[in-house]
């Protein structure tokens, strides 16, 4: 694919199916025949001269549709925020968040009040999994009632994966930051063991499903760390600032893997 415009290859290619063109060519030249006009153009004429049947039945659907559209009422263009938004995040993602932010402010609370767990912060035993639970509901096809379309759609894969997280984790780390300083909590102790929680659901979330991966993941958690700190009022290794460095490395695995499996997003396996 040239700067500007698709090569003459990836069109005809694409016209016959994808025959000849990688996964990535094929996202590509999706992606961009969303923007340019240009483009689409050649691949209606390239359809037309090389793929007659595939036109033909074009022609035969629209036929159809085109005086069903005609008398249909178009529904009004999305104003302000709203429109922006929701490039970023579904609806269904903001109660789930709200109840992140909800029980975030009731650690601080408790933290504040001394009626937590001891000498341990609340705040840093929860802050690993709560981006988990936005990302989780962000993928989740028993929630988000377009995840069929989500999933085909040309922007589908690591390109949308990225911007849902991102999108929880500005909910979510502001207000654990707020947490952090109120209760004294040095911001890399929570900081790293958060981002490397959700570095590995999505690392994970390509081979079992991110939802899947984020319940498995917490329930670890769980059991393995916050039972015992609970249970014995002594703050876990892992929530210390020995432990940073194996979070720091569990991170840039996650990183890693999602990258390297960037193409398994694309499949609707991803949102169990």
């Amino acid at each position: 694919m040239s700067v500007e415009h698709a090569s003459k290859r990836i069109i005809e290619g694409y016209a016959r199916g994808g025959a000849g063109l990688s996964a990535d060519e094929v996202w590509a030249v999706e992606a961009h025949l969303e923007l340019c006009r240009v483009c689409r153009d050649r691949l209606s004429a390239a359809v037309g001269a090389g793929v007659p049947a595939v036109a033909s039945l074009v022609d035969t659907v629209w036929s159809g549709l085109e005086p069903r559209l005609a008398v249909t009422a178009t529904m009004p263009r999305r104003r302000g925020w709203s429109a922006p938004l929701s490039r970023w995040m579904t609806p269904t993602m903001v109660p789930w968040l709200a109840m992140v932010v909800g029980v975030t402010l009731l650690a601080l609370l408790l933290d504040l009040s001394d009626t937590g767990s001891g000498g341990v912060s609340l705040v840093l035993l929860f802050a690993p999994v709560l981006p988990v639970l936005g990302v989780a509901a962000s993928w989740s096809r028993g929630l988000d009632p377009a995840y069929e379309l989500t999933a085909s759609v040309p922007r589908a894969g690591l390109y949308l994966v990225l911007r849902r997280t991102a999108s929880v984790l500005a909910v979510v780390v502001p207000v654990l930051l707020v947490g952090g300083w109120a209760t004294g909590v040095m911001v890399a102790q929570w900081l790293m063991p958060c981002l490397a929680f959700t570095s590995t659901t999505l690392a994970l979330g390509g081979l079992v499903g991110v939802t899947r991966a984020a319940v498995v993941l917490a329930a670890v958690w769980a059991a393995v760390v916050v039972a015992p700190t609970l249970a014995t009022s002594r703050t876990a290794f892992a929530l210390q600032t020995g432990g940073l460095p194996a979070w720091g490395l569990i991170l840039a695995i996650g990183i890693g893997v999602v990258i390297a499996r960037r193409g398994a997003y694309t499949v609707l396996g991803a949102h169990r």
